[in-house]
C-alpha cells in the first residue's frame, strides 16, 4: 500500500513535464500534417488545372475533326448528287472525281500523321486508273466513296497500329497508339515512347525525355492492347494548337 502510494505521487509529480513533452510533440505532428495537407492541396490544384487544360485541348480537337468530317460529308454528298443527275457519262464525271482526289490528297498529306503513305498511294493509284482508262468516272466515285468512309473510320477510331515514322532523321518501324484523330503516340522496339506533334512544316515525332511520360503512354499502351477502350488516361500532352495541323 505504501509503495502504490510512493509510486502515485512520483506519477504526479511526473504528470506537467510529461504531458508539456507530449503537447510539444502533439504541435510538432500537426505542424507536420499541416505542411503534408497544403503539399497535397497544391498538387491537387496543380492537377486539375492540367486536367483542365488537357479537357480544353480534347474538345477543341474534337471541334476541329468534326469540322473535317462535316467537309468530307459534304464532298461526299456532292458526289452523289453529280451521280444522280440524269445524262451524266463517264466523261463529263471524271474532271470531278479528279479534283475530288485533289482536295483528299491534300486533306491526307497535310492532316493527321496516320499511315499517310499509304492513303496517299491509295489515291494515287485510283487516280492513274481513273486517268488511263482502266476503270469509269462511275466505279472511281464508288472507290472514292469507300475512301472517304474509311477515313470517318479511322477518325473515330482508337487502336495499336505499326507503321514507319521519321525518327531523328532515320525512318524507324514502330508502333503508334492511335485516339482518334485528336492524339498519336509511339513505342520503339526497344520500348522506348514518344508522341507526334504539329510543328510548323507539319508534324514530327519526338521521344519522351520523362520517365512519367513514358510510364502514362505504356499503360496507355498496355490498356489498348488489352482492348480496353475506353476510361480515364492521364497522358502528356500531344494536340495540336488552335489552328495548327491536323
Amino acid at each position: 500500500m505504501l509503495a502504490s502510494l510512493v509510486s502515485s505521487a512520483t506519477q504526479a509529480q511526473e504528470t506537467p513535464a510529461s504531458l508539456a513533452e507530449q503537447l510539444v510533440q502533439l504541435r510538432g505532428q500537426v505542424d507536420e500534417l499541416q505542411s503534408e495537407l497544403e503539399i497535397q492541396r497544391e498538387e491537387h490544384k496543380n492537377r486539375m488545372a492540367y486536367l483542365t487544360a488537357q479537357l480544353a485541348d480534347l474538345e477543341a480537337s474534337r471541334d476541329r475533326e468534326e469540322l473535317r468530317v462535316a467537309q468530307m460529308q459534304g464532298d461526299l454528298d456532292e458526289i452523289t448528287g453529280q451521280i444522280s443527275e440524269a445524262g451524266v457519262g463517264s466523261e463529263a464525271l471524271q474532271p470531278f472525281v479528279l479534283d475530288q482526289i485533289a482536295e483528299l490528297r491534300a486533306q491526307v498529306h497535310n492532316g493527321f500523321p496516320f499511315k499517310v503513305g499509304e492513303r496517299l498511294m491509295e489515291l494515287d493509284n485510283l487516280e492513274a486508273q481513273l486517268t488511263n482508262g482502266a476503270i469509269t468516272a462511275q466505279r472511281a466515285v464508288n472507290r472514292l466513296w469507300a475512301f472517304i468512309e474509311d477515313e470517318f473510320r479511322i477518325s473515330r477510331e482508337n487502336a495499336i497500329y505499326s507503321q514507319s515514322i521519321a525518327l531523328n532523321g532515320e525512318n524507324v518501324l514502330v508502333d503508334i497508339a492511335k485516339l482518334g484523330n485528336a492524339m498519336m503516340f509511339f513505342r520503339t522496339r526497344d520500348m522506348q515512347y514518344g508522341r507526334a506533334i504539329p510543328a510548323d512544316s507539319g508534324w514530327r515525332f519526338e521521344l519522351f525525355e520523362s520517365s512519367a511520360d513514358q510510364e502514362r503512354v505504356a499503360r496507355l499502351f498496355d490498356s489498348l492492347r488489352k482492348q480496353i477502350r475506353q476510361g480515364y488516361f492521364e497522358l502528356p500532352a500531344a494536340l495540336p494548337p488552335t489552328g495548327g495541323a491536323g
